[in-house]
């Protein structure tokens, strides 16, 4: 219990400080003093600054995941829930944490091969998951569904990258604008 406790102490505190100064600019020493933690507990649970990064990384792109899950989740309608787990998508894009997390920091310290396979092991399950019930649903054709679901994937990440580049007194707008381009996409693709 107490190494669960520690192992989840420094994952906070590198969160925090990944977020506020970026995987260059945030040292294992660092985090081990934030957590209250000695550099020895910080390498007994991760191999090194990449691992924990990952352990980071994935613990975000899980929380997007169940938050978008759960959105779902609470509409009966496959439509109504895919609508609201776009603004929910959004919403997290503009925490500063999450945002700068998987959209900035993830790049750069995983390389981009690594983090679009992170991307695409979290996000493109759930958007196959997402295209697949409205599929079933009959809200849209089984028509090259492998495509449709790597372009929505891709508008998803654009809408991401395109939140995290925006200054803050920006996104409010940019936000919505991201939100009416979805929704009118995802529209395109009703069954007629």
């Amino acid at each position: 219990m107490y190494a669960e406790a520690t192992r989840a102490a420094i994952i906070d505190a590198a969160t925090t400080l990944f977020a506020e100064r970026g995987f260059a600019g945030t040292s294992l020493e660092d985090v081990a003093a934030t957590a209250q933690v000695t550099r020895g507990a910080v390498y007994h649970h991760f191999a090194g600054k990449l691992a924990l990064f990952e352990a980071v990384f994935d613990e975000q792109e899980l929380h997007m995941t169940e938050r978008i899950t759960a959105t779902v989740a609470e509409h009966d309608d496959p439509w109504e829930g895919s609508l609201a787990a776009i603004d929910t998508f959004l919403d997290l894009c503009c925490d500063p944490v999450y945002s700068k997390l998987a959209w900035q920091e993830g790049p750069a310290a995983l390389g981009l091969t690594g983090w679009k396979e992170c991307e695409e092991k979290y996000a493109l399950g759930l958007v196959k998951a997402s295209m697949t019930m409205l599929i079933e649903a009959g809200y849209i054709e089984s028509k090259a569904v492998d495509t449709t679901v790597k372009f929505v994937f891709q508008i998803f990440g654009a809408a991401g990258m395109a939140l995290a580049d925006t200054p803050d007194e920006d996104k409010p707008r940019v936000r919505a604008e991201c939100a009416d381009v979805m929704r009118r996409m995802l529209t395109g693709l009703r069954a007629q």
